[in-house]
């Protein structure tokens, strides 16, 4: 049999397309891959193992991917509801909610930042009601800026679009039919929640999460106005920075690769349960 790398397409120009992918793909994200890989290579395995497990770097892994976890869930959960709102429901201003939605990819990191730091500190809107003695709050401030509740605020800030613009295009497919019928055959808003929503929906809640997973893990800017610069809420992105600044460009290299490796691997491991969910969707139905 003829192997054929060409597929048949009603669209001209397959192999144009396909160079052109593949020359723009790897001059944007391969090549700066690449040289990091390499860059790494030109490290001893001591002196990389030393940059990339000190005490201080150890613990901004712990906090940045606790935190982006956490704001991810709690995205994944309170994304499905607005989504859901916006796709299923009329009410009043329903295009400014849904416009609003967009507000953490138009704003620059740095008002978010800023906005979120006013808002939760221990002199801004909300974070003037948090005593210091309120779990999780700034023990001499109070509010939650410039603690891990902060960073995991923040992360869920730049999060929650990724969550809702991915859902509202299959929450829009859903075929209300199908829960129509499971309403008649006697089941209710539970079990057809649990059997048909979710099972549905599951592919595209798992890309959703694996994006504001991602982008919570590299993000910087929104981060550092409400995240300090104090070692218990200092994020992996900002440590490389202070690296940087130190000119300690080893040590940079060795974290960025550590994060690289460990965002790589989490992304492949959720694409594999997307593909496990889309397959086992399709064998149900």
């Amino acid at each position: 049999m003829k192997l054929s790398l060409k597929q048949p397409s009603v669209l001209p120009g397959f192999g144009l397309t396909l160079g052109y992918t593949m020359v723009y793909l790897s001059l944007i994200v391969l090549l700066p891959l690449a040289a990091l890989v390499l860059k790494t290579a030109q490290m001893t395995w001591s002196d990389f193992w030393s940059a990339a497990t000190n005490p201080r770097v150890v613990d901004s892994y712990e906090l940045t991917f606790i935190a982006a976890l956490i704001g991810s869930l709690v995205n994944v959960f309170f994304g499905f509801a607005v989504a859901w709102s916006l796709v299923r429901y009329s009410f009043p201003l329903k295009r400014v909610f849904d416009a609003m939605v967009d507000l953490p990819f138009a704003l620059p990191t740095a008002v978010s930042g800023i906005a979120l730091t006013a808002i939760y500190s221990g002199k801004g809107w909300i974070g003037r009601f948090i005593p210091p003695s309120f779990p999780g709050a700034h023990p001499l401030l109070g509010g939650f800026a410039y603690t891990p509740i902060g960073v995991t605020i923040a992360l869920a800030f730049i999060g929650l679009p990724f969550i809702v613009r991915t859902l509202q295009p299959a929450i829009a497919d859903l075929d209300a039919e199908t829960e129509e019928a499971a309403a008649t055959l006697g089941a209710d808003r539970w079990q057809i929640f649990r059997k048909i929503i979710v099972p549905t929906l599951l592919p595209s809640i798992l890309t959703g999460f694996s994006l504001a997973f991602a982008r919570a893990l590299g993000e910087y800017g929104s981060v550092i106005f409400i995240a300090g610069t104090q070692p218990k809420t200092a994020i992996t992105t900002l440590v490389i920075v202070q690296k940087l600044d130190q000119y300690d460009y080893a040590g940079a290299i060795a974290i960025a690769t550590v994060m690289l490796v460990a965002s790589f691997s989490m992304l492949f491991v959720i694409n594999l349960l997307q593909w496990w969910s889309a397959r086992r969707y399709r064998g149900l139905t």
